[in-house]
């Protein structure tokens, strides 16, 4: 129960991280947080919290933990009682992450095809400068990288289905996150931060 991750929202409510289970309920405690109801989004500090775990009939569902003396809900999302900041952080470039921008399918003839039927072709090749860049990587599949070769897409009269680009940081969630979970998430993020380093 205490595995799972939990969303964080800045006092402005923009989302700042994904932080363990554990740690959400110790900000919480500590007074450093509230939770944002998975529903109407009202705050609770730890001891009102508490107190509306003590009906489960409060929530449609969730998870819960247990001690001899109480029950509570356990948080799904987060609001920090101090911090406003921003933490910006960039989408570490990886295979992984590759194959997530471009959604497992061929930039150049546009097929889907398992992992194994698809490679990471530098746009411009490295015989010719080409460097490992977001704006120079694109799936490809083997038909594909190899009708390229060395040459740019115009030399060899094969055009990218979409420019290459960097994408925009969400949160490491570092797991797959259950879909009840990213249900409460919704309002705050659309998609996990992909992870992984490019020789992976």
């Amino acid at each position: 129960m205490l595995e799972g991750q939990v969303l964080v929202l800045n006092r402005s409510w923009v989302v700042v991280h994904v932080t363990p289970m554990r740690r959400a309920l110790t900000l919480l405690f500590q007074g450093h947080a509230r939770v944002v109801h998975p529903k109407d989004y009202r705050l609770y500090d730890f001891d009102n919290w508490c107190e509306l775990s003590r009906f489960k009939g409060n929530f449609e569902s969730g998870r819960y933990i247990h001690t001899p003396s109480f029950q509570i809900r356990l948080p799904e999302v987060i609001l920090l009682s101090t911090f406003n900041g921003f933490v910006k952080r960039e989408v570490r470039l990886s295979r992984r992450n590759i194959f997530e921008r471009d959604e497992q399918r061929c930039q150049y003839c546009g097929q889907r095809l398992p992992k194994q039927e698809l490679t990471i072709d530098h746009v411009l090749p490295r015989s010719r400068g080409g460097r490992d860049t977001w704006e120079n990587l694109v799936l490809a599949c083997l038909r594909c990288n190899l009708k390229k070769g060395s040459k740019t897409p115009e030399e060899a009269s094969m055009h990218l289905l979409h420019k290459p680009v960097a994408p925009h940081w969400l949160p490491r969630f570092g797991m797959p996150i259950p879909k009840d979970e990213l249900m409460s998430w919704q309002r705050f993020v659309d998609l996990a931060y992909w992870h992984t380093d490019i020789s992976e």
